[in-house]
């Protein structure tokens, strides 16, 4: 069952705000990274390079969480608990880019590696947790 993301919560999952994507790692510790996010309606659009520790982690445990924090009031943030269903090289470049123009205002993304392969993950939203005071 996918759970929706509040309307008035969805700006903090279209950016630029920096989101928070915690994994599981082989030992069975969290791993908590700061990340670039979209979203797409329906499911969360994160993006990394094959190989890199997010990467192994969303592959051998598609269960993440998601927290975004409201830049300009850290008392509203969004929890986003879901399965990453899929997992695609496709588009992945175009998405990186849309990001970094989006984030730092730079197109295409700077930090590139040479041979590097952009994955792009979707999210499917399963609970949802949203607060403002």
């Amino acid at each position: 069952m996918t759970a929706e993301i509040p309307a008035t919560y969805q700006d903090l999952l279209t950016g630029p705000v920096y989101v928070q994507l915690a994994t599981h790692m082989k030992n069975g510790s969290i791993q908590v990274h700061p990340v670039w996010c979209g979203y797409d309606g329906v499911h969360v659009l994160v993006n990394s390079a094959k190989g890199r520790v997010k990467d192994r982690n969303m592959r051998a445990n598609p269960n993440v969480t998601v927290l975004a924090i409201d830049p300009e009031n850290p008392f509203r943030w969004l929890e986003v608990r879901g399965k990453v269903v899929e997992i695609t090289e496709a588009g992945a470049d175009q998405h990186i880019d849309q990001l970094s123009e989006l984030y730092i205002q730079q197109s295409p993304y700077p930090w590139r590696e040479p041979g590097e392969v952009r994955i792009l993950y979707r999210i499917k939203p399963e609970r949802v947790t949203a607060f403002s005071s």
